[in-house]
């Protein structure tokens, strides 16, 4: 006789919550292996896949595509059956990466058990199960369209968009949100079309009511941190404009040199870590119920990456340990995974210090909100010609400027000031960083 195990969302880290179930891998009736992937959520922190701990059949599912879910609702049940299907002892993975107490790449296929009578599916009532259709990509002339996400047929019914002439970066060359929203932002805008990529809910029209766009997921993690760091942190501002006529020719020099290029983020950041090491209050954290200041023996570097989910801050582990060459590797590698949405929870937590590249945005300057718990972060204006004292003459420089945000209880305007002017220093007169190397 099969048993029937419940399988619910489980605990995905660093203080989350709840998930969003953006696609389903399983479906009901379907021979699942011990953790094997049956679901793919989105967190506030990242797009996850969630393997099942069991082996066995899919007897029910529980929420739609789209629907949110907190940690311990239920996800699915599967009938497990006897010996073959027993669940495995020391299967605990969470997420897919995230590592087994069980030997790794160890599955075992399991004996179909019957379905259970009375399970129900996605919350309806039951249903026989040789009656339960499953969900296969809609058929359509020319060929079947590789869609599974009803959120994502919707998406492209609202912007006019063909499916049909739609290349999908998923698997099996499946079409997925992203790469509808891709297309919608590239399609140029029809007469009396609302804008590529614009819900149509955001149309202007007379009489049209107004809308609400819920914060949750990424939005509503971010909202929820600056809104923190505005009650916690008395923060304060001060910057400065550099010439950084110098910098820009010394990376042109790295770069004709041969060899791996080097962002100018990374030699950036090679200045942040310099800098930390000289005026280490600014690499701190604030334990308000010990009333300390801790200040780190490490700099783990977060940077903020624009992406099509929302701003993320991905961190680079051991910046201050690691050269330019490094620093863009690994710049490229995160910034490619949040793009992609498969950033890890541990990829977007533990910073200390935040470098914000808003210049890429075309803005000169901004006051940066710190990222709490830190103490601080860098934020760099685009670099632009303009008129500049050079030498006692008036020239034609790169200027860029460089603004700093940070705790006022962490140190006093005299620190950040002292942080700052290297900082410019160095972008000044790269040589400077030599004497710290």
């Amino acid at each position: 006789m099969a048993q029937v195990l419940e399988f619910k969302l489980p605990d995905l880290g660093e203080g989350l919550t709840e998930a969003e179930i953006v696609r389903w891998l399983v479906q009901v009736g379907d021979v699942v292996a011990v953790d094997q992937p049956v679901v793919e959520v989105e967190t506030a922190k990242a797009s996850v896949e969630v393997p099942c701990p069991y082996g066995g059949v899919v007897t029910a599912r529980y929420g739609e595509e789209g629907t949110e879910l907190p940690v311990g609702a239920p996800l699915l049940t599967v009938a497990v059956g006897e010996p073959e299907a027993e669940p495995e002892s020391g299967s605990g993975n969470v997420l897919v990466g995230y590592g087994t107490s069980g030997a790794p790449g160890r599955r075992r296929r399991v004996r179909p058990a019957a379905p259970v009578r009375g399970a129900r599916v996605n919350g309806a009532a039951p249903a026989p199960a040789a009656s339960a259709p499953a969900v296969t990509p809609a058929a359509a002339p020319g060929g079947p369209v590789p869609v599974i996400s009803p959120l994502v047929r919707r998406l492209a019914r609202e912007g006019g968009l063909d499916l049909r002439g739609l290349a999908g970066s998923g698997p099996d060359g499946l079409i997925l949100r992203a790469d509808v929203e891709r297309a919608l932002r590239a399609a140029p805008a029809r007469d009396g079309a609302r804008p590529a990529g614009a819900p149509a809910s955001a149309v202007p029209a007379p009489g049209a009511a107004e809308v609400r766009v819920p914060l949750k997921g990424i939005r509503g993690a971010v909202a929820d941190k600056l809104s923190r760091s505005r009650r916690e942190i008395p923060d304060a501002t001060c910057w400065v404009d550099a010439d950084a006529t110098e910098l820009m020719r010394a990376r042109v020099a790295m770069n004709a040199a041969g060899g791996p290029k080097i962002s100018l983020l990374a030699l950036l950041a090679r200045v942040c870590t310099a800098a930390l090491a000289r005026f280490p209050e600014l690499n701190s954290s604030v334990d308000t119920e010990a009333r300390e200041v801790v200040q780190h023996p490490y700099v783990h570097l977060g940077f903020a990456a624009q992406t099509d989910r929302g701003l993320v801050v991905p961190v680079v582990r051991d910046a201050h340990a690691r050269g330019a060459e490094s620093l863009t590797t690994e710049f490229a590698r995160l910034t490619e995974a949040a793009r992609a949405g498969t950033l890890t929870p541990g990829e977007l937590t533990g910073g200390t210090f935040t470098l914000n590249n808003y210049g890429v945005f075309g803005v000169d300057g901004s006051t940066p909100i710190v990222n709490h718990p830190e103490a601080a972060m860098l934020g760099v204006g685009r670099i632009v010609p303009k008129p500049w004292v050079h030498e006692g003459e008036l020239a034609v420089r790169q200027v860029v400027q460089l603004s700093l945000t940070f705790d006022h209880r962490v140190c006093d305007g005299g620190t950040a000031g002292g942080f700052l002017r290297y900082v410019a220093d160095c972008v000044e007169q790269p040589a400077v960083l030599l004497r710290t190397l």
